[in-house]
């Protein structure tokens, strides 16, 4: 039976010009159904990226002139860029390595069988349900050196009133971002720890070890791959925040708080300068996908070792 379908066959392919047709729509079939995947984040991904690259190489705003690698040569001796990224960095740092601790002992805490527990992980999730617009208002109306809740509260029990938004902004601006952002990071870490076998801790308990020895031979190494996302993101996600420092300070005092991409929305929409604009934001992707690449391959390599 077989020897009489393969001269078909050979016969069918030469009739077709020896084009398997069969193999082809085999092959055609899984790229149809991602078609339009490919369409939209061509459309609204990748050409704006190209545009926006070829843009950091103009300078105007109506009228595009070229100048080259002149807006990227004038990042590196801006000083306002310089001061912008170095408060985008502790801003990311402090508030990265707080919502992580507070995170990770919420997960601890919410991951123990109690009433209520369910309603007390909402709770701490909501604020990061919440838009970034609705928190920064609230926080800019509690904070309000005048008729802010906040210092009518120390007002009551005695303590001095703070300036929280002139005097210490960048602070203020990491609390905000920790009280968001905890909530997220304990959901993270809670569906870590339901990956934990639970045999383990059993087989420590057995030998004796302490529920710290426990946490630090056990808990820990079982959740690095979850710190190391939480890491991962939470710094790609500080790098690129915009909206508190424009809602709650507008950037100040002065430049206090002006974020490297809220420092991007100045060039852009004070300025009017689209090029250096442009510039700025793909030393900024650079900066991104270099701090992600080391990231994850740190996150490799301990996992070779573990």
């Amino acid at each position: 039976m077989s020897q009489s379908t393969a001269p078909t066959v050979e016969r069918r392919q030469r009739r077709t010009g020896g084009v398997n047709w069969h193999r082809i729509r085999k092959l055609a079939v899984p790229y149809l159904f991602l078609s339009p995947a490919i369409i939209y984040f061509s459309l609204f991904f990748f050409w704006p990226i190209i545009q926006e690259f070829q843009l950091s190489f103009t300078e105007g705003f109506r009228e595009l002139q070229p100048v080259g690698a002149k807006n990227y040569a004038n990042i590196l001796k801006d000083p306002v860029v310089r001061h912008s990224f170095k408060i985008t960095v502790i801003y990311a740092l402090g508030s990265l390595v707080i919502s992580t601790v507070i995170g990770l002992i919420l997960a601890l805490i919410l991951n123990q069988n109690f009433k209520g527990r369910t309603i007390v992980r909402t709770m701490i999730l909501t604020p990061y349900m919440t838009s970034i617009a609705i928190v920064g208002l609230m926080w800019r109306n509690i904070l309000d050196p005048n008729v802010g809740i906040l210092n009518s509260v120390l007002g009551d029990i005695g303590l001095p009133q703070q300036h929280w938004l002139t005097e210490h902004p960048l602070a203020t601006l990491i609390g905000i971002t920790v009280w968001q952002e905890s909530g997220y990071i304990m959901l993270l870490f809670l569906a870590g720890l339901q990956g934990v076998d639970q045999q383990l801790y059993e087989a420590a308990r057995l030998d004796g070890a302490s529920p710290w020895r426990q946490f630090w031979s056990i808990t820990l190494p079982t959740l690095a791959p979850t710190t190391m996302f939480v890491v991962l993101v939470g710094m790609i996600s500080s790098l690129q925040q915009f909206g508190l420092p424009y809602i709650v300070t507008n950037g100040g005092p002065g430049n206090a708080t002006s974020l490297y991409v809220y420092q991007v929305y100045q060039e852009t929409f004070i300025s009017g300068n689209l090029g250096y604009a442009s510039a700025m934001s793909f030393v900024l992707l650079v900066v991104i996908i270099a701090l992600s690449f080391v990231q994850i391959k740190v996150g490799q390599k301990k996992e070779a070792f573990g």
